[in-house]
């Protein structure tokens, strides 16, 4: 069995005490080259994010990143990296990005690496999350749902895939970040052989 791989927490220094700024940093892999490209990806897209979020512009009031650990076993990382941030104005803005990993190869996932090809996985999640925004009663901005995107946000957490959208992508600002959780059994007949959602299953 795969264990956990190691994480260290790390700051950024910055000024102001009200801009923090900690990340996650992977550690004692016993292959530095995959190490190495799991942390290069783990940085790139956190700065990518703090471009967005006004981490270098001199009109940031507040700032806060920092992540959460969503899987960490079986060889299969998967970890959400969010950043609150305030310029000023009624609301501040919360991202989240979520990166999954092949802890043994560095490989990142996508969503479609999930599912065998050709398989119609945006429809049949569409479908699944549809469902549920009418059974939770979610309150959407702009009705009726459409969809997910090919590129839509999603982790791992043990044996279930969380689809989720950002704050403000499908709902008003209120309803924050709507998860949708879909237990991998229910997605059996599409995953992708011995891909990351296959090994999570097999354990089950």
């Amino acid at each position: 069995m795969d264990l956990p791989v190691s994480i260290t927490t790390k700051r950024l220094p910055h000024a102001s005490k009200d801009v923090k700024v900690y990340y996650p940093v992977v550690t004692q892999l016993p292959n530095p080259n995959v190490q190495s490209t799991i942390n290069h990806a783990i940085i790139t897209a956190l700065n990518k994010i703090l471009v967005e979020q006004s981490f270098y512009d001199k009109d940031l009031v507040e700032l806060f990143a920092n992540y959460e650990l969503k899987n960490n076993q079986r060889g299969i990382l998967s970890l959400n990296l969010i950043v609150y941030s305030f310029t000023g104005g009624a609301n501040g803005l919360t991202i989240s990005k979520s990166l999954t990993f092949d802890t043994k190869t560095g490989k990142q996932y996508e969503l479609k690496d999930l599912f065998k090809t050709g398989s119609d996985y945006e429809k049949m999640l569409s479908d699944i999350i549809r469902k549920r925004i009418k059974d939770w009663n979610i309150q959407l901005s702009d009705p009726p749902f459409k969809g997910i995107r090919s590129d839509q946000d999603f982790y791992i957490a043990d044996t279930s895939l969380v689809i989720y959208f950002q704050q403000i992508e499908i709902t008003p600002h209120y309803w924050g970040f709507p998860y949708f959780p879909i237990p991998i059994l229910d997605l059996a007949d599409i995953i992708k052989p011995d891909g990351p959602l296959d090994r999570m299953m097999a354990f089950t």
